[in-house]
């Protein structure tokens, strides 16, 4: 017994679209993320200042890179379903 696809797949023509909204998006989220680790270096003290309900900056912050992550993958596959869905709509136009 062989284990294969479930279906054949050739090459994608969308693959230039999500390579280039993926790396904006990785790169989005590292800036986002250096200001944690930069914060945590240069002001590990300013960590411990409370936000609201009790939070504090740390805890606050690692739960907006969390949350801001999921957005970012459910942003990210929106928008390679809809380019996705718009080429096999139109076969001859190019990924842009």
């Amino acid at each position: 017994m062989f284990h294969e696809p479930a279906q054949k797949s050739g090459k994608d023509p969308a693959t230039p679209y999500k390579t280039r909204i993926g790396m904006w998006m990785f790169l989005v989220y590292a800036l986002i993320y250096v200001g944690f680790v930069a914060i945590n270096l240069i002001s590990p003290v300013l960590m411990e200042a409370e936000v609201f309900w009790g939070l504090n900056l740390a805890v606050v912050y690692g739960f907006f890179l969390i949350v801001f992550a999921l957005v970012l993958a459910m942003v990210y596959s929106h928008m390679c379903g809809k380019k996705e869905a718009e080429l096999a709509a139109n076969p001859t136009e190019e990924a842009k």
